[in-house]
């Protein structure tokens, strides 16, 4: 399979990266807006062709699948100008900035019958998977109570830079950069890491998002800092499970850690994931009785990188799709509905898409 990178930043050396390590996978070019740039990557990743606009790569049209690593806001108009050109499409997260765009993708895409698939890069993390098949078995009967959490510290500590002086933070926390802040940002990816793990899906939110004060009147140079720093949610899910979700770049001592607790009838779970390692454990059984804990062996798993070249060679489109990442999205959009409203709402249609689109 013949693979084009569109957008050549952080994030694009990571995908290039995985998917030349996967058999049958070809890196043949490389897009960017800024010609240094893309030259640069592709004398780093040993990539063939290099190109400076979208437009100059479908001429060509020597491949046949596309990693948009582009810009959040950019992900949608990429993305519809390549399933125009029949190009299978696997996309960074977000899908698109909002529901309706996210809705709009996943439409085009399965009418078109290209493999489309979304990084929610959590979906790597072996123990996730494991519990989701340890939920799905039965082995801690029916889900109960479940706790998710997405924990940065970036705000507080320097471990990754210093995000008052760079502009790879500080866009972030403005929303007139593209930010719709930590509900945005890392939302999508916690409320999947823990609607997969739980094998459900969320039927009510209560959202409440928190900007706090980094900087005399919420301001550094051009970056009016109003995105949302913090947010909590609770919700109910369609196995009948009620639950906390939440993430903040506040979380002292966090460097980027998310954590999944499923507690069910006859058990419970939890998977801990950090920059260095994972964890799975769980009280099951007699252990139950005694409130003891055991460590499980998760195993490996396919990551979303391999996921991908395979549903292309199956022209079978795989999970994480475009559509379940806008229904993320439609979620995400709620939680801000919920907010200014101060109540809560039900996740489905039809009264949620004239909520958000209001």
């Amino acid at each position: 399979m013949r693979l084009l990178l569109l957008g050549t930043g952080g994030m694009a050396n990571r995908h290039a990266t995985e998917f030349s390590t996967v058999p049958g996978c070809q890196l043949v070019a490389a897009v960017d807006v800024d010609i240094a740039k893309v030259r640069a990557f592709a004398a780093r990743h040993n990539v063939a062709e290099t190109f400076t606009s979208l437009d100059e790569a479908i001429a060509w049209g020597q491949f046949d699948a596309v990693a948009n690593v582009t810009p959040d806001r950019v992900h949608y108009p990429t993305t519809l100008q390549l399933l125009s050109a029949g190009k299978h499409v696997f996309c960074e997260k977000p899908l698109a900035e909002n529901y309706a765009k996210a809705d709009e993708m996943a439409r085009r895409a399965e009418a078109a019958g290209l493999v489309n698939m979304v990084n929610l890069t959590y979906r790597n993390v072996a123990p996730v998977q494991r519990a989701r098949q340890m939920v799905l078995a039965g082995e801690i009967g029916r889900v109960r109570h479940i706790e998710a959490s997405y924990l940065q510290s970036w705000l507080v500590s320097k471990a990754w830079g210093d995000w008052a002086t760079e502009d790879q933070w500080l866009w972030r926390l403005s929303t007139k950069h593209g930010s719709n802040g930590v509900l945005g940002d890392v939302g999508i990816h916690i409320l999947d890491f823990a609607g997969y793990g739980a094998a459900t899906e969320i039927d009510r939110i209560f959202a409440r998002v928190k900007t706090f004060e980094k900087a005399p009147g919420n301001r550094i140079g051009d970056y009016d800092l109003d995105a949302n720093d913090s947010f909590t949610m609770t919700a109910e899910f369609s196995n009948g499970a009620m639950g906390v979700i939440h993430a903040s770049r506040w979380a002292t001592g966090h460097l980027n850690e998310l954590r999944l607790r499923m507690h069910g009838d006859k058990g419970g779970i939890e998977v801990i994931h950090t920059p260095t390692g994972n964890s799975l454990r769980a009280c099951v059984g007699e252990d139950v009785e005694k409130g003891l804990w055991r460590d499980l062996d998760a195993g490996t798993m396919a990551t979303n990188y391999e996921r991908f070249i395979e549903a292309v060679a199956e022209n079978r489109t795989r999970e994480p799709s475009f559509r379940h990442a806008a229904e993320l999205q439609k979620v995400l959009d709620l939680a801000l509905v919920t907010e200014a409203e101060r109540r809560e709402h039900d996740v489905n249609p039809p009264a949620v898409l004239q909520a958000i689109s209001a």
